[in-house]
């Protein structure tokens, strides 16, 4: 049994905290600690059967994954990544493709990144039911238990057949308005569509190339072209980006005949808005859901986080409330799916809080935006012990650096030394610069920036550890 994990998706409505290159699935956002790619890989039972995972991602997060994975234990069979998005069916069969490669067919445990599963107990034992069912050629689907007329979920319509374990699925249905949704849930047979898959690769395979081929066809294309880079199997860029964009449910589940689901009672949530994340909260005796540093005064039926300060609710009901380094989202909570909306105005804007926060996650660290103004920027700059920085330049600013805590390597020009707490030097413009950190502790510094133009892409790079362009 192979856990093949998509951690692909955007998050774009849980802005301000998911961003483009800082989804959701990177972020503890269910107070427990965990980032949600880790809750995924930690539900999956300890089992012998159970071998490592694959995990198929987009190329930008890469280093994202391989950090959250390390940091859990997890040592992945594969990381794959994508170049560009094309949605879940490419995706698996990516997966599925690279897992029969060597002769195998393992079952496969396909599951978002980012979804919620408050029953880990009751999850497990219909990932059992669903195994047997996959290992006899099923493609197996989890049908959510629905606990109100949600419309903000597809479902699946069964077809309850005694004396089976799994029903077959009758149908896929859209998301539904209010009225429908409550003949759904009062007619018992509907199913909130999880988007959690079990089945054989070859299974899986066999139906895409008969009901989708193109989709295999580009999938095998971009497979044939793989390039191992470190800890990473990349795929042929131009091959995958030819795929179309779709997903299993629309490519195969729809049309297979091999369709059944598992009914699936284990607090599930897909965690798709603010409203959700407050739905499964811990809700005080007002029903409020209160995240970091703050005080409510006559507030009900909220969900108030804060990331970086005090955040005050006095007399409000039924309010977003977030609170970031570099933004602030306030909304009704009937209105939580339409913050992307807001995602799509700062794009179209280019504004740069819809791609990062102000702490920006590298491969070596990080580093973290404190001022701005017309040709200057400081930044805190952290390296993790034993980490190194590229080798690199740049031709439209210099950079001072004043080390605060650790020890730091520099290698400026032909030079080579080092610098300790309360130590500085100057990079010049043009001179080809590294920065290590060859201590035990992390290395933070202050770098203080200037010239005429201090935007990230003007780095060129002569050497880099993370095989980085």
């Amino acid at each position: 049994m192979v856990p093949v994990i998509l951690s692909g998706g955007a998050g774009t409505r849980l802005w301000p905290m998911s961003r483009q290159h800082y989804p959701k699935q990177f972020l503890p956002l269910t107070g427990q600690g965990q980032t949600m790619l880790q809750a995924t890989l930690e539900r999956l039972p300890k089992d012998t059967a159970l071998v490592a995972p694959v995990v198929v991602c987009n190329e930008a997060h890469r280093f994202l994954v391989a950090e959250q994975l390390r940091q859990t234990g997890v040592d992945p069979c594969q990381i794959i990544l994508e170049p560009v998005g094309r949605n879940t069916a490419p995706a698996v069969a990516l997966a599925a493709l690279e897992q029969t490669a060597s002769g195998g067919d393992p079952v496969m445990v396909v599951m978002p990144a980012d979804h919620l599963v408050a029953d880990v107990e009751a999850f497990q034992k219909a990932l059992d039911e669903a195994v047997s069912l996959a290992e006899d050629g099923d493609l197996v689907t989890f049908g959510v238990v629905p606990t109100e007329p949600h419309t903000g979920y597809g479902y699946i319509l069964a077809d309850h057949v005694k004396d089976r374990s799994g029903a077959p699925v009758k149908a896929f249905v859209e998301k539904p308005d209010r009225s429908t949704a409550e003949d759904y849930l009062a007619s018992g047979d509907y199913y909130w569509n999880s988007g959690m898959f079990v089945f054989r690769a070859s299974a899986y395979l066999e139906e895409l190339e008969q009901h989708a081929p193109d989709i295999l066809e580009a999938c095998r294309r971009a497979m044939e072209g793989t390039q191992a880079d470190l800890d990473f199997l990349r795929v042929d860029r131009e091959a995958f980006a030819a795929c179309r964009s779709e997903s299993i449910d629309y490519a195969v589940m729809e049309k297979t005949r091999r369709a059944v689901m598992v009914p699936l009672d284990a607090g599930w949530s897909d965690v798709g808005s603010w409203e959700s994340l407050w739905s499964v909260g811990k809700q005080n005796g007002d029903g409020n859901v209160a995240v970091g540093d703050v005080m409510t005064v006559g507030a009900r039926n909220c969900y108030v986080h804060g990331s970086h300060r005090l955040v005050a609710a006095v007399g409000v009901e039924d309010l977003i409330v977030v609170e970031t380094s570099d933004a602030v989202l306030v909304m009704h909570k009937d209105r939580s799916q339409d913050v992307k909306e807001v995602v799509a105005r700062l794009k179209a804007d280019g504004r740069q809080e819809s791609e990062n926060h102000r702490c920006v996650a590298r491969p070596w660290g990080t580093y973290e935006q404190i001022d701005m103004a017309s040709r200057f920027q400081v930044k805190r700059i952290t390296v993790k012990p034993g980490e190194t920085l590229s080798l690199q330049m740049h031709y439209h600013r210099a950079e001072h650096w004043v080390v605060v805590r650790g020890t730091a390597r520099i290698t400026r020009g032909e030079e080579q030394f080092v610098l300790t707490e309360n130590q500085s030097t100057f990079i010049p413009l043009g001179v080809t610069h590294r920065l290590e950190n060859p201590g035990k502790i992390p290395l933070e510094l202050i770098e203080v920036q200037s010239g005429s133009y201090l935007g990230e892409d003007d780095i060129v790079r002569f050497e880099d550890t993370y095989g980085r362009a």
